[in-house]
C-alpha cells in the first residue's frame, strides 16, 4: 500500500507539474508565434504553417488563406514558416527563391525588403514584451497592490544595516538619489545589489540624513535554486501597516512597463555578474525547472500566481530571443544588420554556417539548463 500511495503522489506531482508548465509555454509560445504572423501576414508573405511544437503532427487544420494551423508532439517551442523558407528557423533557399515566379516571389519572406523582414522578426519579441505588459498591468489594474512604507522595523544584530547606522524608525525614501515608494521597491533594489555600495536617504525624526551601506551577499533558496541577493538585515513594517492602492486604466499600463523593465533590467544585471565572474551560471534554469515552477505556482498561487507566471517567462523569451545568435531572432536581425551594411545578404554559405553555430550554442546551453534542473531537482529531494 505504501508503495502504491508513493507511485500514486509521484504521478499526481508529476501532472500537476506538467500540465501547468504545457499552459504556461503554450501560452507564451503562442504569442510570439501570433507576432511574426500577423506582421507577416500584414506585410504580404505568404504563410504556409503555424505550429505550436515539433516533430510528428497531433493534429491541424487549413485555413482559408492555405495556412496549416497544428499542433504537434514536442511541446517546446512553435514556429511560423513563411513562403520561401527551408523550415521554421527561416533558413532561405536560394535555388527555390530563383525558381519562382514572380507571383510567388512577392510574397516570398527571403525577397522581402529588409525592413520588412527585421519588422517580422523582430514582432515575436515585442509581442511577448507586449504581453507581459498587459498581464502586469492587468492584474494591478484588477486587483490592486498592497505596500508597505519603506520604515525598518528592526534591525538585525551584526547585520550590514546595524554597522551602517540603521536604527528603528528610519524611512528610506531614496536609493542612490532614485526615490523608494515602499518597502518592495527597497527590497528589490537591495536584493539585486549583493556587494555594491549603496547611498540610503533616510528620514529620522523628520530630518534626512545619508546613510552608505554595501548589501552582503546571501544565498536564498527558491523554486529555481540558490539565488544569490544581496542583504541587509532590516526588516519591513507589521502588516498592520499595508494598505491596498487601486490604480487606474493609465497608471496600472506605466507600471506594467516599470515591472516588465525591472525584470529586463534584472536579467541584464545577472548576466553581466555572469561575465565578470561575480555571479554563478547554476542559477540557469531549464524546461524541467521552469515545470517544477510552474506546479508549485498552480498549487500555492492559483490562477493569479500562472498568470503572473505567464508574464514573467514571456519577458524572458522575447528578451533571450533577441540575443544575437544564429537561429534566434536576435541572430536574424543580426543578418540584416550586415545586409544593410554591406548592401547585400551575407553568402548563403555563410548564414548555414552561422545556423548551424547558433544550433550548436542553443543545444549546449539547453543541455547546461537541464544539468542545472536536474542537480537542483536532486537537492531538493535530499532535503524533503
Amino acid at each position: 500500500m505504501d508503495f502504491l500511495n508513493a507511485m500514486t503522489g509521484t504521478a499526481g506531482g508529476f501532472f500537476g507539474a506538467v500540465i501547468p508548465f504545457l499552459f504556461v509555454l503554450t501560452v507564451v509560445v503562442f504569442v510570439h508565434e501570433m507576432g511574426h504572423f500577423l506582421v507577416g501576414r500584414w506585410c504580404g508573405v505568404g504563410v504556409h504553417a503555424f505550429s505550436l511544437g515539433f516533430g510528428p503532427e497531433l493534429f491541424g487544420f487549413n485555413d482559408r488563406r492555405g495556412t496549416r494551423w497544428k499542433l504537434c508532439a514536442i511541446p517546446l517551442g512553435g514556429y511560423v514558416k513563411f513562403h520561401g523558407d527551408v523550415n521554421g528557423a527561416s533558413m532561405p533557399d536560394a535555388e527555390a527563391v530563383a525558381r519562382m515566379s514572380p507571383q510567388e516571389r512577392a510574397i516570398s519572406f527571403p525577397t522581402q525588403p529588409v525592413a520588412k523582414r527585421a519588422a517580422i522578426v523582430a514582432a515575436g519579441p515585442v509581442a511577448n514584451f507586449i504581453l507581459a505588459i498587459l498581464l502586469f498591468a492587468g492584474a494591478i489594474w484588477l486587483g490592486g497592490r498592497y505596500e508597505l512604507p519603506a520604515r525598518v522595523s528592526s534591525v538585525e544584530p551584526g547585520s550590514v544595516a546595524a554597522q551602517a547606522g540603521f536604527q528603528l524608525g528610519d524611512l528610506i525614501t531614496a536609493i542612490d538619489g532614485e526615490k523608494i515608494g515602499d518597502f518592495n521597491a527597497m527590497y528589490r533594489t537591495v536584493t539585486g545589489s549583493a556587494g555594491t555600495p549603496l547611498t540610503f536617504t533616510v528620514e529620522r525624526s523628520n530630518q534626512p540624513i545619508t546613510i552608505q551601506a554595501t548589501p552582503a551577499t546571501f544565498e536564498e533558496k527558491t523554486p529555481f535554486g540558490r539565488h544569490r541577493i544581496g542583504r541587509l538585515g532590516i526588516r519591513s513594517p507589521a502588516g498592520t501597516e499595508a494598505r491596498l492602492v487601486r490604480y487606474g486604466a493609465l497608471d496600472s499600463l506605466d507600471l506594467g512597463v516599470h515591472e516588465t523593465y525591472f525584470v529586463v533590467e534584472r536579467t541584464f544585471s545577472y548576466l553581466s555578474k555572469l561575465a565578470t565572474g561575480r555571479e554563478s551560471a547554476d542559477q540557469l534554469s531549464g524546461p524541467i525547472g521552469i515545470a517544477r515552477v510552474s506546479g508549485e505556482v498552480a498549487k500555492n498561487g492559483g490562477v493569479g500566481g500562472l498568470v503572473g507566471l505567464i508574464a514573467l517567462l514571456s519577458v524572458s523569451i522575447g528578451l533571450l530571443n533577441l540575443f544575437p545568435v544564429p537561429l534566434l531572432d536576435g541572430g536574424h536581425l543580426l543578418f540584416y544588420a550586415f545586409e544593410v551594411v554591406r548592401g547585400r545578404p551575407l553568402s548563403e554559405r555563410a548564414q548555414e554556417i552561422g545556423f548551424r553555430i547558433g544550433l550548436a550554442l542553443v543545444l549546449m546551453l539547453m543541455l547546461f539548463a537541464a544539468w542545472n534542473d536536474i542537480l537542483n531537482l536532486g537537492a531538493s529531494w535530499r532535503n524533503t
